[in-house]
Protein backbone atom coordinates (compact mmCIF):
# COMPACT_ATOMS: atom_id res chain seq x y z
CA UNK A 1 0.00 0.00 0.00
CA UNK A 2 1.40 3.28 -0.80
CA UNK A 3 0.50 6.21 0.47
CA UNK A 4 1.90 9.93 -0.69
CA UNK A 5 1.72 11.01 2.96
CA UNK A 6 4.02 9.43 5.34
CA UNK A 7 3.54 10.58 8.29
CA UNK A 8 0.76 12.52 10.06
CA UNK A 9 1.31 15.40 11.87
CA UNK A 10 -1.75 17.32 13.92
CA UNK A 11 -2.54 20.38 12.67
CA UNK A 12 -0.81 23.19 15.36
CA UNK A 13 -3.86 25.56 15.78
CA UNK A 14 -5.90 22.42 17.27
CA UNK A 15 -5.45 20.36 20.51
CA UNK A 16 -5.50 16.45 20.28
CA UNK A 17 -8.67 15.25 22.07
CA UNK A 18 -8.36 12.84 24.66
CA UNK A 19 -9.31 9.34 24.19
CA UNK A 20 -11.44 7.51 26.66
CA UNK A 21 -10.30 4.35 27.97
CA UNK A 22 -13.38 1.51 28.26
CA UNK A 23 -12.64 -0.73 30.39
CA UNK A 24 -12.92 -4.42 29.18
CA UNK A 25 -14.67 -6.71 31.16
CA UNK A 26 -13.62 -10.03 31.61
CA UNK A 27 -14.00 -13.09 33.68
CA UNK A 28 -11.59 -13.92 36.15
CA UNK A 29 -11.35 -17.72 33.78
CA UNK A 30 -10.73 -15.78 31.10
CA UNK A 31 -8.72 -12.66 32.25
CA UNK A 32 -6.29 -16.11 33.80
CA UNK A 33 -5.91 -17.45 30.44
CA UNK A 34 -5.16 -14.22 28.81
CA UNK A 35 -2.04 -13.55 31.41
CA UNK A 36 -0.80 -17.13 30.56
CA UNK A 37 -0.63 -16.50 26.86
CA UNK A 38 0.94 -13.25 27.34
CA UNK A 39 3.46 -14.68 29.87
CA UNK A 40 4.46 -17.82 27.42
CA UNK A 41 4.60 -15.26 24.59
CA UNK A 42 6.87 -12.95 26.63
CA UNK A 43 9.40 -16.33 27.29
CA UNK A 44 9.21 -18.13 23.82
CA UNK A 45 9.51 -14.56 22.00
CA UNK A 46 7.97 -16.95 19.00
CA UNK A 47 8.15 -15.63 15.18
CA UNK A 48 5.35 -14.41 13.13
CA UNK A 49 4.92 -17.91 11.69
CA UNK A 50 4.52 -19.47 14.85
CA UNK A 51 2.59 -16.69 16.41
CA UNK A 52 0.55 -17.37 13.23
CA UNK A 53 0.31 -21.00 13.67
CA UNK A 54 -0.87 -20.98 17.15
CA UNK A 55 -3.88 -19.55 16.87
CA UNK A 56 -3.48 -17.47 20.01
CA UNK A 57 -3.91 -14.45 18.40
CA UNK A 58 -6.72 -13.75 16.17
CA UNK A 59 -5.17 -11.46 13.40
CA UNK A 60 -1.17 -10.88 13.06
CA UNK A 61 -0.21 -7.52 11.49
CA UNK A 62 3.19 -6.17 10.89
CA UNK A 63 4.29 -2.75 12.08
CA UNK A 64 5.45 -0.96 8.85
CA UNK A 65 2.25 -2.08 7.15
CA UNK A 66 -0.02 -0.38 9.92
CA UNK A 67 2.31 2.52 10.03
CA UNK A 68 1.13 2.79 6.22
CA UNK A 69 -2.79 2.41 7.09
CA UNK A 70 -2.61 4.70 9.99
CA UNK A 71 -0.59 7.10 7.69
CA UNK A 72 -3.39 6.49 4.75
CA UNK A 73 -6.73 6.74 6.93
CA UNK A 74 -4.85 10.15 8.88
CA UNK A 75 -4.66 11.44 4.48
CA UNK A 76 -8.37 10.53 4.12
CA UNK A 77 -9.87 12.15 7.38
CA UNK A 78 -7.72 15.41 6.90
CA UNK A 79 -9.65 15.19 3.08
CA UNK A 80 -13.35 14.49 4.80
CA UNK A 81 -12.78 17.23 7.50
CA UNK A 82 -11.57 19.41 4.79
CA UNK A 83 -14.62 18.70 2.51
CA UNK A 84 -16.74 19.97 5.62
CA UNK A 85 -18.35 16.22 5.79
CA UNK A 86 -19.65 15.02 9.10
CA UNK A 87 -19.34 11.55 10.18
CA UNK A 88 -22.74 11.07 9.77
CA UNK A 89 -22.53 12.78 6.09
CA UNK A 90 -20.02 10.08 5.02
CA UNK A 91 -22.61 7.17 6.80
CA UNK A 92 -25.36 8.38 4.60
CA UNK A 93 -22.77 8.35 1.81
CA UNK A 94 -21.49 4.64 2.20
CA UNK A 95 -23.87 2.61 4.48
CA UNK A 96 -21.06 2.42 6.90
CA UNK A 97 -22.34 3.24 10.95
CA UNK A 98 -21.09 6.58 12.31
CA UNK A 99 -19.00 4.18 14.99
CA UNK A 100 -17.50 1.94 12.63
CA UNK A 101 -16.09 5.23 10.35
CA UNK A 102 -14.78 6.65 13.48
CA UNK A 103 -13.13 3.79 14.63
CA UNK A 104 -11.55 3.03 11.23
CA UNK A 105 -10.29 7.06 10.79
CA UNK A 106 -8.47 6.29 14.16
CA UNK A 107 -6.86 2.91 13.24
CA UNK A 108 -8.73 0.71 15.47
CA UNK A 109 -9.05 -1.76 12.60
CA UNK A 110 -6.08 -3.62 12.26
CA UNK A 111 -7.28 -4.93 8.98
CA UNK A 112 -9.76 -3.41 7.10
CA UNK A 113 -11.06 -5.05 4.03
CA UNK A 114 -10.45 -2.83 0.87
CA UNK A 115 -14.66 -2.49 0.24
CA UNK A 116 -13.97 -1.03 3.09
CA UNK A 117 -11.30 1.16 2.29
CA UNK A 118 -13.20 1.79 -1.02
CA UNK A 119 -16.25 3.01 0.45
CA UNK A 120 -15.27 4.91 2.74
CA UNK A 121 -13.03 6.58 0.22
CA UNK A 122 -15.28 7.11 -2.60
CA UNK A 123 -18.03 8.65 0.19
CA UNK A 124 -15.54 11.49 1.15
CA UNK A 125 -14.76 11.96 -2.81
CA UNK A 126 -11.25 10.46 -2.39
CA UNK A 127 -10.06 7.74 -4.54
CA UNK A 128 -7.25 4.70 -3.27
CA UNK A 129 -5.06 3.33 -5.81
CA UNK A 130 -3.13 0.52 -5.05
CA UNK A 131 0.52 -0.24 -6.38
CA UNK A 132 2.96 -3.20 -6.37
CA UNK A 133 6.14 -3.13 -6.12
CA UNK A 134 8.56 -5.88 -6.95
CA UNK A 135 12.47 -5.73 -5.57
Amino acid sequence: MVCPITAYEPDEERPMAKQAQRKIRRTRGHQQEIEAIRERLRRERPSLRKLRASGDVPEVVRQGEYVDLLAMLAALKKHREAKGLSLADVSKRCGMDRSAISRLENGAYLNPTLDTLYRYAGAIGAEIALTVRVS
